[in-house]
């Protein structure tokens, strides 16, 4: 344990962390006297923010000082060359020979165990966990064979170790084999010192124990007896494989009074619930023995798993020791007891000076960075700090997530950019979390980098930032770059969501390569042994969806009515608008065999109510201007026996209006009133439908219509009607129709009040019109009433009278839209008209005093709000603040039209 010292308190240099973290957690650890020598305190954790922090250059400096503060002899740079060296030679021996011996190796027990628990990294070749293992293999061959040096257990029991971590105990197995044909003593020239302990040890390892027990009792019979190493390897394997009555029979007829074999017999006793029989033995060993961890360790651990943390908090007191307490405070921070774990944790340092290992201190930093607890996470690395612990690989990496999860791009990249000079080897986790914060960040580009840098070293993301990945690079349209990461999943057999390649395909489909698109459902593999597609992309609706959007757009048609029948079957619904899509799609291209197949198909399945099924395909059809079509599909509607509601007469009236099929629709219009009177929505439909086809005179008509049978038509039609009839000048029709308004007892809308207006602007022709209507009538009749949102009235007589003039005859021009207001809710129209009025007058101070006033009420402006602006100022000369406006308009999302940029 490192001495404290008088010295200041790093602590007391860095701000709370609570303080500058509103949106993490705010529990921190105590503050501890720092240590001398230490590195230089980091400067407070800036608040989370897309910007980078000034002080952020400073944070990767200090972190940066600390990482490079660990031993500079590490033999991690001599261990990679190793490896590099395997990796490069040739299959031979020879060459193995030459490359290995050149760099003159430091053959020991501690160098050949480091070699097999080290992992490359860098600029090293080495990446696949099997070739990676292979190359291990190599070198415990190659260093087994270089006198004086001769492997020993330890080394063995690494290797056998390694195999089975790497599920390779068959590998054991076959090599033992080979083992023992070549090096045992009753028959090989060459004997291995120690055969037999080597067999205990690996069929131990491999889970073979009963194997183990044959070999012992080969030797007990030849008067051997096997060594204390071997022995406990193969007590703990009876234990792991709960071979108890093995266990009980064989351990006191060793010499297993050390304290490896007594932690043995603890854990013995504790996998069988004898914690009492196990807390008995722990007190009848020398205080000394008993405290340390792998012997009260056992028993605090078993306590632990069982949730019998209050008991195990007072052996913890009892057998009080440095190694206990990192015990207790990883059982705790394994079982989420985060909150307890910090108290622990600072109690202990304020009372005993205790400091955890840097082992400890990892386990408990990534289980707070994987609760997301920044705070306490933080404060932790500064402790490390304070107390000048060195890093070590896993807490470098634990250091680059935190940046990344705090948001702290720069640094994260800083620190991941010189990994090479600060020795940092990330792992799995730490090219995740960097992947995935610069994708929210939208650096695709340099996540894409860090992904090949993580699968150089063997890493593939997981499955979270592999969607999180491709979704941004389908959202950025890089598709090859897509690509590339599926057929890298798919080359190390593991297998996208289906999530991830339904947007990959709809993201081809909205390039255009559609043959791309078409290959991504046989790209991996199917799961499903029934032959289904349930568990497959297509699940989702989007992928029909794009796939019959892209088929259309391409005019492929002959694959629509499979695919919307296919969808039906995954149990997705089309929408109105995918089947007006489809049959319009099919009749665009002439095939209307396949529409009407379609709708057999359709009405067979039932999937649909049969009216609303041929109201789709009548609507379809008009869609792709093909009336014939769509009559054929209303005739055999009316064949089948199922009568035409007025949902369908309304779909082939403005069919035949929308297609300019004016004829077809009068004459359908009069077969419908020779059948039955027709109904107000009927009227409504051809006459909006008339009027949008620019025929007002025809429309004037059925609406005079209309009103002689009593009929009161809808606000759209009179708000159309105004419009075609002010637009093809027919004021004197227009302040007809304004006064039957004014009789239905309506409340004014915004779009007519903006008609009347724009036109009462425009010309005084309006103002004539109503005053040739109104003359010779008493005042009282002269006053048009509307509702009013407010006072329930409109003079609109008044509303024409006093814009006739135009903005330059009105009377307080700073607050028109006040006077306005008074007779009709205003809109962004409204306000435009206004802008543009002021603007032809000449008046832009008026014009940008009313874009302010328009602001503040919360009206947003439009890209023709700006427009005006730009116009006007361009008009007026006034270049310097038209450049002024266009700046402001662009920050705001919006460029001027072609005829104003003409005029910049």
């Amino acid at each position: 344990m490192l001495a404290s010292s008088s010295s200041p308190s790093l602590r007391r240099l860095i701000p709370p962390l609570s303080s500058l973290l509103s949106r993490i957690s705010s529990n921190t650890l105590s503050a501890t006297p720092a240590l001398p020598p230490a590195p230089p305190p980091p400067p407070p954790l800036p608040a989370l923010s897309p910007l980078l922090p000034p002080s952020c250059s400073s944070l990767s400096s200090a972190f940066s000082q600390w990482f490079l503060s660990h031993p500079p002899n590490s033999p991690n740079y001599l261990l990679n060359r190793v490896y590099s060296a395997l990796a490069s030679s040739s299959s031979d021996e020879a060459s193995l020979h030459d490359s290995l011996s050149k760099l003159i190796l430091p053959l020991s027990e501690t160098f050949v165990l480091s070699f097999l628990n080290h992992r490359p990294f860098l600029d090293c070749p080495v990446t696949d966990p099997n070739q990676l293992l292979l190359l291990r293999l190599r070198f415990f061959d190659w260093s087994g064979r270089q006198a004086p040096y001769r492997h020993s257990r330890a080394v063995y029991h690494a290797l056998f170790r390694l195999l089975k971590s790497s599920k390779k105990s068959p590998l054991i197995l076959q090599w033992l084999k080979l083992f023992s044909s070549s090096h045992n003593p009753a028959s090989s020239p060459n004997p291995h010192p120690r055969f037999h302990d080597t067999l205990i040890i690996a069929y131990s390892i491999a889970d073979k124990p009963e194997l183990a027990l044959r070999v012992l009792g080969r030797m007990r019979f030849s008067g051997l007896n096997p060594d204390p190493f071997s022995t406990n390897v193969l007590l703990n394997s009876l234990v792991d494989n709960s071979l108890y009555s093995y266990f009980d029979s064989l351990f006191p007829t060793l010499p297993s009074n050390t304290p490896v074999a007594i932690s043995i017999k603890l854990k013995s006793l504790c996998a069988r619930s004898k914690l009492v029989s196990a807390e008995n033995l722990i007190r009848s060993l020398p205080t000394q023995i008993a405290s340390r961890g792998y012997i009260a360790g056992v028993l605090i651990k078993s306590l632990c798993k069982r949730g019998r943390f209050t008991k195990a908090s007072k052996l913890v007191e009892e057998f009080s020791s440095g190694e206990v307490y990192s015990v207790f405070l990883s059982c705790l921070v394994s079982s989420n007891r985060l909150n307890q774990a910090l108290k622990f944790l600072s109690d202990k340092k304020s009372s005993e000076d205790y400091i955890p290992d840097s082992i400890c201190y990892n386990n408990l930093i990534a289980r707070l960075l994987r609760k997301n607890l920044l705070a306490p996470a933080y404060d932790a690395l500064i402790q490390m700090m304070e107390e000048g612990i060195p890093p070590t690989s896993a807490l470098m990496s634990s250091s680059l997530r935190f940046f990344c999860k705090a948001g702290l791009v720069e640094t994260a990249l800083h620190l991941y950019n010189s990994r090479a000079e600060l020795g940092i080897d990330p792992n799995g986790s730490v090219y995740d979390d960097l992947i995935g914060v610069l994708c929210s960040d939208g650096n695709a580009d340099k996540a894409c980098e860090v992904l090949e840098n993580s699968v150089r070293r063997g890493f593939f993301p997981g499955r979270r930032v592999f969607a999180s990945l491709a979704r941004v690079l389908c959202r950025e349209g890089k598709l090859d770059k897509v690509r590339t990461l599926l057929d890298a999943a798919v080359e190390r057999e593991v297998r996208p969501s289906s999530d991830v390649l339904a947007r990959y395909l709809a993201a081809l489909c909205k390039a255009g390569d559609l043959e791309a698109a078409c290959l991504v459902p046989y790209m991996i593999p199917e799961t499903s042994n029934t032959g289904t597609k349930s568990g497959t992309i297509y699940k989702y609706k989007s992928t029909y969806i794009s796939l019959i959007q892209a088929f259309s757009y391409l005019k492929r048609v002959d694959m629509l009515p499979k695919l919307l029948i296919e969808m039906q079957e995954m149990g997705h619904s089309p929408s109105r608008s995918l089947y007006r899509l489809v049959v319009s799609s099919l009749c665009e291209m002439e095939k209307f065999e396949d529409v009407l197949r379609l709708l057999n198909r359709q009405l067979e399945r039932k999937d649909l109510d049969e009216r609303t099924c041929y109201n789709y395909f009548i609507e379809g059809a008009f869609n792709a201007k093909k009336a014939d079509m769509a009559r054929e599909v209303y005739n055999r509607m009316d064949n089948a026996g199922l009568k035409p509601n007025l949902d369908t007469n309304i779909l082939l009236l403005q069919g035949y209006l929308k297609s300019g099929k004016i004829s077809d629709a009068l004459d359908f219009f009069e077969f419908l009133r020779g059948k039955k009177e027709p109904s107000n929505k009927l009227y409504n439909t051809i006459i909006t439908g008339l009027c949008e086809a620019g025929r007002p005179d025809q429309a004037i008509g059925f609406w005079r219509e209309a009103r002689e049978r009593k009929l009161v038509p809808s606000l759209e039609c009179y708000e159309e009607l105004a419009l075609a009839l002010g637009s093809a000048k027919d004021f004197n029709a227009l302040v007809k129709l304004i006064e039957d308004f004014r009789q239905t007892g309506r409340p004014v809308s915004a779009f007519l009040c903006n008609v009347l207006l724009l036109h009462t602007l425009k010309s005084r022709d309006l103002f004539k019109a109503w005053f040739a209507l109104k003359e010779g009538e008493n005042e009282k009749k002269q006053q048009m009433v509307l509702q009013d949102r407010s006072s329930g009235r409109l003079l609109l007589g008044q509303l024409i009278a006093a814009f006739s003039g135009g903005i330059r005859m009105t009377n307080n021009l700073n607050k028109i839209e006040d006077e306005l207001e008074k007779y009709f809710p205003m809109d962004i129209y409204t306000y435009n008209m206004l802008l543009r009025g002021f603007s032809m007058d000449g008046r832009m101070d008026l014009a940008s005093q009313l874009f302010d006033r328009m602001c503040k009420k919360g009206y947003e402006p439009n890209r023709w709000s700006f427009d005006i602006m730009v116009h006007g100022y361009c008009k007026e000369g006034d270049r310097v603040e038209a450049e002024k406006w266009v700046e402001y308009m662009g920050r705001n999302g919006f460029v001027p039209t072609d005829y104003t940029l003409k005029l910049l």
